[in-house]
Formats: C-alpha cells, sequence, structure tokens
C-alpha cells in the first residue's frame, strides 16, 4: 500500500495525511522532552554572549556557526525530533508567497529609506560604510547567509522552536523562542553600539541595548509565527536573508553615493 501524500493547506504549509497543523506539539511531555527544551534555551542564550565574545570565533564565524548548526541537527533528530518538527520536511522547501511578500517588502522598505533624506541616516552603519567592494561582497554572499542567516534559523526557528512545541503551545513557544532570540543579540547589539558611537553613558547604553533586544525578539517573533504558519524555515530564511542582507548593500550603496560630492568638492 502506498503511503498518503502530505496535502496542501490553504495556509501555505503542509499537513500530514492524519490531519491536524504540521509538526503539532506532543501532549504529556516528558521530562526528558522539558530537559532538552531548557537545555536548548541555555545553550542559545549563552552561545552569542560568551562563544561569540572569543577572538578565534570572530575570525571563523562563519565556518564555526556552519558547524554549530550542524551539531545542532545532529543533536536534534538524535533526540527524537523529526524533519518535519525541524523544518526540513518534505515540501518544506518552498517560502510560499507570504514569505516570498514579506521579504520584498523588507528589501522595497529599505529603498524607501533609502529616497528620503529623512530616513538615510539611519542606515549610516559603521560595520558596513567602512567596508570595500569585496569586505562587502564575502558578508552579504558568505558570511551573513552561512555564519547568521543559516545558523540562527536552524537553531531558533528549527531546533528550539521544535523542542519547545513538544511541552507548550505555539504562542507560548514562539513567545520563549522570540525572548531567547533576544538575550542572543545582548553582546552584538551592544558592539554595534560602541562600533557607531551610540553607547553614551552607563545608562544609556544598558537603555538602547534593551531597546535593541526587544527589537530583535520581535523580529524573532515574527519569523517564529512565520515558520508555524508556513510549515518549513524556507519562509524565514529568505526574509532573514532579506533584512540582513539588503540592508547592508543599500547601506553601502548609500554611503559610496554620499561620499562622492565630498570628495569632489575637496579635489579627492
Amino acid at each position: 500500500m502506498r503511503p498518503a501524500r502530505p496535502e496542501r493547506t490553504g495556509r501555505d504549509s503542509v499537513r500530514p495525511s492524519g490531519g491536524g497543523p504540521p509538526s503539532a506539539p506532543h501532549r504529556g511531555a516528558s521530562s526528558a522532552d522539558q530537559g532538552l527544551a531548557v537545555a536548548w534555551c541555555a545553550v542559545l542564550a549563552a552561545y552569542n554572549n560568551v562563544i561569540g565574545a572569543q577572538a578565534w570565533h570572530r575570525r571563523w564565524y562563519a565556518p564555526a556557526n556552519a558547524c554549530a548548526a550542524a551539531a545542532a541537527l545532529t543533536a536534534a533528530r538524535a533526540s527524537g525530533l523529526t524533519a518535519a518538527e525541524l523544518g526540513l520536511g518534505r515540501g518544506a522547501w518552498r517560502p510560499g508567497r507570504l514569505g516570498s511578500a514579506l521579504a520584498a517588502a523588507t528589501v522595497a522598505g529599505y529603498l524607501a529609506a533609502a529616497a528620503m533624506p529623512a530616513t538615510r541616516p539611519v542606515l549610516n552603519d559603521q560595520r558596513v560604510t567602512t567596508l570595500d567592494g569585496p569586505g562587502l561582497a564575502y558578508q552579504v554572499a558568505f558570511r551573513i547567509p552561512v555564519g547568521t542567516v543559516l545558523w540562527e534559523e536552524i537553531a531558533f526557528r528549527g531546533v528550539l522552536q521544535a523542542a519547545l512545541r513538544r511541552v507548550m503551545s505555539e504562542p507560548a513557544a514562539i513567545a520563549v523562542a522570540s525572548g531567547v532570540f533576544g538575550v542572543w543579540h545582548i553582546r552584538p547589539t551592544a558592539a554595534a553600539l560602541r562600533v557607531n558611537g551610540l553607547a553614551g553613558d552607563p545608562g544609556q547604553a544598558a537603555a538602547r541595548v534593551a531597546a535593541g533586544v526587544a527589537a530583535t525578539a520581535a523580529g524573532g517573533a515574527l519569523f517564529c509565527w512565520l515558520r508555524a504558519r508556513s510549515g518549513g524555515l524556507a519562509a524565514p530564511v529568505l526574509l532573514h536573508l532579506a533584512t540582513n542582507c539588503a540592508g547592508p548593500v543599500v547601506a553601502w550603496t548609500v554611503a559610496r553615493r554620499s561620499a562622492r560630492p565630498r570628495a569632489a568638492l575637496t579635489g579627492g
């Protein structure tokens, strides 16, 4: 007897032929499932703030995070999480219309910000605008897609969200995963503020880091919701790529164009 094919739902997700939502949370979670969910939260909360601060990790950022992603998937499968639960099941590789639309809207938002003088300064990030052409290409073609997007989507919307859904409801899992995603960004947010001269005094720095963490947690909630709605990782991956790659490209282009008139005036 041939196995039943997954059926399409009306919300861009893949539903098993037996019915029910994609990768539905398990009832009566075991203590092992609960322990794994807590462990994943602790590991991810610490990883980017402790390991990410090491000099060797900054040097080998993309390869190290790619290895971490592979290790996380291996550990998740060994713990009993299925490919479907991880957002990697059959039919989960298409971002769908919603994921594609959100990604396109994100790129359009960056272009609109670049076009308006009032919003253009928001794009001024010294981590990007000081790069040369090859440096920017390395960032958007390799370091960000592999070291940031692939790793974070596998870790948070893949492994962590799946582990949490085994022990709690979908909204609760999204809330917890998003909170951990915000904590993950404490150190990078503080570093970005210092590089751009926006840290201020210790009180201002703490408030601005908290605001950045809240913003990334909100972004994480959107990614998690998109993962749950689409039934796979493709949609949040596409949106994450649009957010993290289009922004630097637009910011770098704006900085280069604004530098040309100044160079002409100074005879450079």
